[in-house]
């Protein structure tokens, strides 16, 4: 693993402090999609549209996703904002389930699935990441 790598597991590491080691995290991912991907030059792909990269990139990632125990709860395009900026624009809303905060640094420090989040990258004009736990009574 490299330098940045390890460094942003670390910080999100340090975010989910707070989050009991042994209860499920939801990730609800918000998803705003370029025009056109936008890949770091020399990287070869083929050109295509923002929601076509996350595609390549979901094809991949969700396989990492389960083989840390997680699962993908919900996927949908977002419609409209009833509440919030109106300068904010969303595609799709997205909830992904790990059983731990473990299982999610994990996953996001493993080389394999680092190599995949080029397609992330390129696909995204702007995205949310926010990391859940159910309320308790």
């Amino acid at each position: 693993m490299n330098n940045a790598a390890s460094k942003f597991i670390e910080h999100v590491a340090a975010l989910l402090a707070g989050v009991a080691a042994d209860r499920p995290v939801v990730m609800i991912n918000l998803l705003c999609y370029r025009n056109q991907a936008l890949y770091p030059p020399g990287f070869a792909a083929d050109p295509c549209s923002g929601s076509e990269a996350y595609a390549r990139y979901a094809r991949d990632a969700f396989g990492f996703v389960q083989g840390v125990g997680g699962s993908v709860v919900w996927r949908g395009a977002a419609k409209a904002i009833l509440l919030g900026p109106s300068t904010e624009r969303w595609d799709d809303a997205l909830l992904v389930q790990y059983p731990s905060k473990q299982a999610f640094l994990q996953m996001i420090g493993n080389p394999e699935y680092q190599a995949i989040t080029v397609h992330r990258t390129a696909a995204l004009e702007d995205s949310r990441l926010i990391a859940t736990t159910a309320a308790t009574p």
